[in-house]
């Protein structure tokens, strides 16, 4: 069984990535300001069916990766981190603005489940968190497909309930949601956070 500190503490920093605002959570946002809370949980499976497929790919690779490269492996990971830096501060340059139009017309359902799957399937930061982060939580000596599934399923769940969250506020408290003020604040804090989790990765081991 994997211990259980090591899932406590990758549970704790998939909490932290998922709240940062990036282009999945703008377009849930969007479909929300638009559309009210009815297009909240349409837009959260989406999302969840986006990260499942885009984290079964990139850990199918990783485990490849782990098997046959620690020198590219160890290339991958830094590339993480300085991609986590550059969003970072991409982010914290937003200042208020929201990256996303709301939008306003009917979108069926399915079509949104099929948008928001595809946005957040082709999105690069769940990839780059699981090359960059991962190792940190893996055990060489366990089972890799069953950590695989612990991590995989974490994951999607909390993703689907993170994009649940946003949707529904965004959904109820439009006006708060277009303001400058809170967008700049919670871009700076997401920024910061990322810029902070970058430099983890690269001052880490490996």
């Amino acid at each position: 069984m994997m211990p259980l500190d090591s899932w406590l503490a990758f549970t704790a920093a998939t909490v932290v990535l998922l709240i940062i605002p990036g282009p999945t959570l703008m377009l849930v946002v969007s479909y929300a300001l638009g559309q009210g809370t009815r297009a909240a949980l349409p837009a959260a499976v989406g999302v969840a069916l986006g990260d499942f497929t885009s984290m079964t790919l990139s850990m199918l690779g990783l485990g490849a990766l782990l098997a046959t490269s620690a020198e590219l492996y160890s290339a991958l990971r830094w590339a993480g981190a300085v991609y986590l830096v550059w969003l970072g501060v991409k982010l914290w340059r937003a200042g208020g603005t929201l990256a996303a139009e709301p939008a306003r017309d009917r979108v069926a359902a399915l079509k949104m489940v099929v948008h928001t799957w595809a946005v957040t399937a082709l999105n690069p930061k769940s990839i780059t968190f699981f090359v960059a982060f991962l190792p940190q939580f893996m055990d060489p000596a366990r089972d890799f497909a069953t950590q695989m599934l612990v991590f995989e399923s974490t994951f999607v769940v909390l993703a689907f309930v993170n994009a649940l969250a946003y949707a529904l506020l965004a959904g109820r408290a439009r006006g708060f949601m277009r303001s400058e003020g809170p967008l700049r604040t919670v871009n700076r804090i997401g920024g910061g956070v990322l810029i902070g989790a970058g430099v983890m990765v690269a001052a880490s081991k490996g």
